[in-house]
């Protein structure tokens, strides 16, 4: 999605592996469940028929009603630690102070002061409605991770961060208590927000995108099986809770996602491949 370097190591700090270091992950078969996340504003809602859980953007032109209807889950993405320029209400949030620096990876994207209780309030009365009024059954929180990094980066001017991206997402919880909720990634808060949402996704787990090469590449070693880990202690804290993957390969290169379907699927994942831009709807490949 958006995160500022996707699969960086620094992004999971030596406190949130130790809180999910005690006690045994919960025994599950390998999940099934077909996902898929779309960006682009296409209309063939026919490409969604093969998946059960849906993500999309506010400005797609399908038909979400018809779509749950046929007994899909349909989440509205929503950027928790980001605005984008095109959204109606960037320039509120800029005229208040609220933007901050800009994501080098996605020009045009500014992080959100998350301690601001207008954001918060923005999200829980005016988005989440929204989103339920044109017929989504949840949110698919995003950017999660900006909340750490900021606090980081800059631990004074940024103090309190993370305990915001915390209270925002119990905020949603316990206001629309039947939301179903994802949450992209966000590690360094995972142990906090893991009892609040139903599905969690682990993002760029095996094979990501290199901003700086612009090439599709194998995550390294350590830090697939570290985040293998995070993701599985978070069902020690919530064991209803679904765990999701997002890997990037070339849409061409068949053999490489047949391998990362069977990788995250061995891990009992519910995995999808996709490309970096989110743009097309990439189906599983046969074998």
């Amino acid at each position: 999605m958006k995160d500022w370097i996707i699969g960086m190591a620094t992004l999971m700090t030596f406190s949130v592996t130790t809180a999910f270091a005690s006690g045994a992950a919960p025994e599950r078969a390998p999940s099934s469940i077909p996902w898929a996340v779309y960006y682009g504003d296409g209309s063939d809602s026919q490409s969604l028929a093969p998946f059960k859980v849906v993500v999309l953007d506010e400005t797609t032109t399908m038909p979400i009603k018809s779509l749950h209807s046929t007994g899909k889950v349909m989440l509205l993405y929503v950027n928790l630690g980001e605005a984008e320029t095109h959204r109606d209400y960037f320039d509120s949030l800029k005229s208040r102070n609220l933007t901050l620096g800009e994501n080098p990876n996605w020009p045009g994207s500014y992080s959100i002061d998350l301690r601001s209780g207008d954001w918060a309030e923005h999200i829980i009365e005016e988005i989440i409605p929204a989103a339920l009024h044109h017929g989504f059954q949840g949110v698919f929180l995003d950017t999660v991770d900006n909340a750490a990094e900021l606090e980081r980066t800059q631990p004074v001017q940024n103090a309190g961060m993370k305990d915001a991206a915390i209270r925002v997402v119990r905020a949603m919880r316990e206001n629309y208590p039947s939301l179903i909720i994802m949450q992209n990634r966000g590690y360094d808060v995972l142990p906090q927000t893991a009892p609040y949402i139903d599905m969690v996704l682990g993002e760029s787990i095996y094979a990501t995108y290199n901003f700086a090469t612009k090439q599709y590449e194998h995550v390294a070693a350590d830090l697939y099986k570290q985040q293998v880990e995070i993701l599985k202690g978070a069902q020690r804290i919530n064991p209803k809770l679904q765990i999701f993957t997002l890997d990037y390969a070339a849409p061409e290169n068949k053999d490489e996602i047949r391998a990362i379907y069977a990788e995250e699927r061995k891990n009992g994942f519910n995995p999808y491949v996709a490309t970096i831009k989110l743009d097309q709807i990439i189906p599983e490949p046969l074998q």
